[in-house]
């Protein structure tokens, strides 16, 4: 699957930004989808994910996140969105969305995930 994450940019704190993750080669219900986001000078961490089973969707959230953003997704558009709101100047990163196929380490682990997009760079000033 290929993945193209846009929908980045500069925000003030407090403000709002919704990521998006376009798929294509593979249906995204496939997969579970996850957001990730990496700071100048530390490890890509997790930030939210979304998997499909027997037509139930399931959430996961990193506590930082966690009544902040929404992740969510689009399956006849092929794109898993991350709303985020109240945002902070801890949050600046490059965000990075991402497809797993077995998830094998966990759903929030970065080895669970076998393709990235590119990554969108959202900026929050204070």
């Amino acid at each position: 699957v290929q993945l193209q994450a846009s929908g980045g940019g500069l925000v003030q704190t407090g403000g709002s930004l919704r990521l998006s993750c376009a798929a294509s080669g593979r249906t995204i219900s496939s997969y579970a989808m996850g957001w990730f986001r990496q700071a100048p000078g530390k490890e890509r961490e997790f930030v939210a994910a979304i998997r499909w089973s027997t037509g139930v969707t399931y959430t996961y959230y990193a506590d930082s996140v966690k009544g902040r953003f929404t992740i969510s997704g689009d399956n006849a558009k092929n794109t898993v969105y991350l709303q985020m709101n109240s945002l902070k100047p801890e949050d600046t990163a490059v965000y990075y969305c991402a497809a797993g196929d077995r998830v094998r380490f966990g759903i929030r682990s970065v080895n669970s995930y076998d393709s990235w997009g590119q990554g969108t760079l959202v900026t929050v000033s204070s």
